[in-house]
């Protein structure tokens, strides 16, 4: 028996001993068993995100469904005496958080290669650390096995620089190696990384990517740019089935341990959804996750995309997802306006460039509303979101313009007309948010400068307009940290501890509910997610404070304690 049981027990004992005692020949009576299968929340800072009873007292939970929410006499009384009692010991109860975008099969992958993140992620500060944990990469790596790293930042370098392939082979001429920068949209290869793809000083730059040439040269430097990088995926050796699922199941630890009890799977390979799917009919998942293939690899049947609102085993095919552009601090979005400071050898006018032309992405969202298929699209920049509105707009002339809950993900450099139109057409952003700490000083000094700059992701013209949105870590680009998160769409702090456009704050509430009840809405799980209610799914996420009442410098110190899906708790004692 637990502790909470036993406090239930001399509660139960107390109130007999109350009682006059029974006559020698009365019996009495023994007590009732306690149910395991009803718990009671209590001794909780309780923060319900339901505006019809936004504070409780405790919170009873059965069948993996909330049961009673309110004061402890009330929840007691609908729950049974003898409800287990889950003690909090003072700890605040939220909602299950919600992954609105991300990339857990590309974060399993990253969290098994070498880190070259920058501080506050990783320790690689220079060139000279970047190459000395490759270094260590190889030695640990037999051979003949590639390589690989994930996360530089050639924006936190002190060389502020990409790594070529001439820094590459100095860890290794002989064995390729390949690093992926921390936005996901570039790489840098070595020799004989590139040797092996087959790109060469011949090869023309591909639609929607650059590959990055030596200085007066055709000669490939190593730096490949968007599409530049596929020739490169079909390369890499995969890990076998069984090393992908316990990669998956990494991955899935690691969300939980932030607190989250949805999971996306944005621009999913086929062999992601049915890697997900296997794992989910072996009853391994117990985050929900949500998988959104990528438009490129289901060409032109969209028959392939079957997609559900209901779960199977906690997985389901939630839409379909495209990507119009790159990404800001790779200098690879799609601008109207030129970047402050274009990319070595590029022109003065230089304005990034879209992944996809507007006929492609006017026929594929034609396609999605016509067979009711939900739809993600990547747009940092905002020329990529004017493609994005006017090919929701020319959908929804043809389709009806209906409840589709079509998503820009990053939505980075939305403008008020923009934001307009994604509030007449129903299309609703996912901002990345945790931009303006990560990236918000690069941003001002080299990409965007001050006036763009302190309008990326723009919660406050959004809120004050009416436009429903949510925020998210796009994870791995950044840890799923969701209180830093918070934390920076509350606050717009940079690395540097300089404001980033106060005036585009969020307020904590606003913040938190673009992590729950609007990421369930996102979803169109608002009816059973996003809100401690009466039916909905016992999703919390136990914190050691109260988001909403702290200092707003102090939401992102606060850490969490438990994660609980469907009442059980998957964080810190995971499933067996």
């Amino acid at each position: 028996m637990n502790k909470s049981g036993f406090i239930l027990l001399l509660l139960f004992f107390s109130a007999c001993n109350q009682q006059p005692a029974p006559s020698t020949s009365e019996q009495a009576a023994e007590p009732a068993p306690l149910d395991p299968a009803t718990v009671i929340y209590t001794n909780a800072d309780i923060v319900t995100m339901d505006e019809k009873q936004p504070e409780a007292e405790a919170v009873a939970v059965r069948d993996g469904l909330i049961l009673a929410v309110g004061s402890h006499a009330d929840v007691e009384s609908l729950a049974g005496n003898n409800a287990m009692i889950e003690d909090l010991q003072g700890a605040t109860l939220l909602p299950g958080l919600i992954d609105a975008h991300g990339h857990i099969n590309f974060t399993a992958q990253t969290l098994a290669t070498a880190n070259l993140s920058s501080p506050p992620v990783g320790n690689v500060n220079n060139m000279q650390e970047l190459l000395a944990v490759l270094e260590q990469q190889r030695d640990n790596t037999p051979e003949p096995h590639w390589i690989i790293g994930w996360g530089y930042d050639d924006s936190l370098l002190a060389e502020n620089r990409h790594p070529t392939r001439e820094d590459l082979d100095k860890v290794s001429a002989d064995r390729p190696i390949m690093i992926r920068h921390v936005s996901g949209h570039l790489m840098s290869c070595n020799s004989k990384c590139l040797e092996l793809a087959g790109i060469t000083a011949e090869m023309d730059d591909p639609q929607g990517g650059i590959i990055r040439r030596l200085p007066d040269s055709r000669e490939p430097d190593g730096v490949l740019e968007e599409t530049a990088m596929e020739p490169l995926y079909t390369k890499i050796p995969q890990p076998s089935r069984q090393q992908r699922m316990a990669m998956l199941q990494n991955a899935q630890n690691y969300y939980a341990s932030h607190g989250i009890t949805t999971v996306q799977d944005g621009a999913a390979q086929l062999e992601d959804v049915a890697l997900m799917s296997e794992a989910a009919g072996k009853g391994l998942l117990y985050l929900d996750m949500v998988a959104f293939p990528y438009v490129l690899f289901l060409g032109e049947n969209l028959d392939q995309v079957k997609t559900s609102r209901e779960y199977s085993d906690h997985f389901r095919v939630g839409g379909m997802k495209l990507v119009l552009d790159g990404s800001p601090q790779g200098k690879t979005a799609f601008l109207t306006q030129p970047y402050l400071e274009p990319p070595h050898g590029q022109k003065a006018d230089y304005r990034g460039y879209p992944s996809m032309q507007d006929e492609q992405v006017n026929n594929y969202v034609a396609k999605a509303f016509a067979n009711n298929i939900p739809l993600l699209a990547h747009a940092n920049g905002d020329a990529a979101a004017d493609q994005l509105i006017n090919a929701v707009a020319a959908a929804n002339e043809l389709h009806g313009n209906k409840d589709r809950r079509s998503v820009m993900i990053h939505a980075q450099t939305a403008r008020e007309d923009q934001i307009d139109a994604m509030l007449k057409q129903n299309i609703m952003p996912s901002y990345f948010s945790a931009h303006t700490y990560y990236w918000g000083d690069w941003h001002r000094d080299s990409v965007f400068g001050e006036e763009r700059a302190k309008r990326i992701s723009p919660l406050r013209s959004s809120a004050d307009k009416g436009l429903r949105y949510t925020t998210h870590n796009d994870t791995p680009i950044v840890p799923p940290d969701m209180m830093r998160l918070m934390w920076a769409s509350v606050n717009r702090t940079t690395r540097s501890g300089k404001t980033l456009g106060p005036e585009q704050r969020a307020t904590p509430y606003e913040a938190l509910k673009s992590i729950t009840l609007d990421a369930a809405y996102q979803y169109f799980e608002e009816q059973r997610k996003g809100s401690i209610t009466v039916g909905k799914l016992a999703d919390f996420t136990v914190v050691d404070g109260n988001p909403l009442t702290v200092g707003p410098d102090k939401i992102k110190d606060i850490k969490v304690l438990q994660t609980i899906k469907e009442g059980q708790r998957v964080f810190p004692h995971l499933p067996q």
